[in-house]
């Protein structure tokens, strides 16, 4: 069964994922549809969402902390309001664009998974380090496990090449699955995809050795792309 993430970055309003989240609740129950969804909206869009019976939603980040004095940040007490278990950790634009270190990001993973809380771990290298071959994606890669606890219970795993998110530029089969697979022989854990993933291309990646599923950004914010990124991948 594939694990399907949208993640709306920085997407979306209050009013407008309230909608997105009922419409893909009905579409998952009309059809009767198991794929294991997540729905990652912004912290201001958070909700109990009580309607909710077939997919997760997450955080898309939060502070290691339960409450404090940390202007522009969220915490458990927070997250708790409404019941929210699952975040994602590590995605690139977290380090790259927003500057997170390996040692604070360690320190997150450490306060969420000390917690209970199904994380979903992004790993991804830079265009840099993809053009020097795969050895060296691996080792880039391998490194964003600094401090991170792998035999996780709740743990699911993301690569995200940085150079194919919002590009337009997909990973080819060999590189996502010579990744993937490399990964997935040292780490045991569910490994998603994530990185322009589409309505066209979904399937395909999803059954590509040592896909499990995909994280989307761009792709998935449209209901009805994302409802129909279900379908396609709801028997995979």
């Amino acid at each position: 069964m594939a694990i399907i993430a949208s993640n709306f970055k920085t997407n979306h309003t209050r009013k407008s994922t309230a909608s997105f989240v009922n419409e893909v609740n009905e579409f998952l129950k009309t059809n009767e549809i198991s794929s294991d969804v997540y729905i990652f909206p912004t912290s201001t869009s958070l909700d109990s969402f009580d309607t909710v019976s077939t997919f997760t939603i997450g955080a898309q980040n939060a502070y290691a902390t339960a409450k404090g004095s940390f202007t522009g940040e969220i915490g458990t007490t927070q997250l708790d309001e409404f019941s929210i278990k699952t975040i994602l950790i590590g995605h690139s634009e977290r380090r790259h664009v927003l500057g997170e270190s390996q040692e604070e990001i360690a320190k997150k993973f450490a306060f969420y998974s000390e917690l209970g809380y199904k994380i979903i771990y992004c790993i991804g290298e830079p265009l840099e380090v993809k053009e020097q071959g795969l050895e060296k994606t691996l080792e880039y890669v391998y490194e964003q496990f600094e401090g991170i606890d792998t035999n996780y219970e709740n743990l699911v795993l993301a690569y995200e090449p940085v150079w194919a998110i919002g590009t337009g530029v997909t990973a080819t089969n060999d590189d996502i699955t010579n990744v993937h697979s490399a990964i997935k022989s040292k780490i045991e854990k569910p490994l998603l995809y994530g990185g322009s993933v589409k309505v066209a291309n979904v399937r395909e990646i999803c059954q590509l050795n040592g896909v499990d599923g995909a994280l989307i950004g761009t792709a998935s914010w449209i209901v009805e792309d994302f409802k129909q990124i279900i379908e396609n991948t709801k028997d995979v």
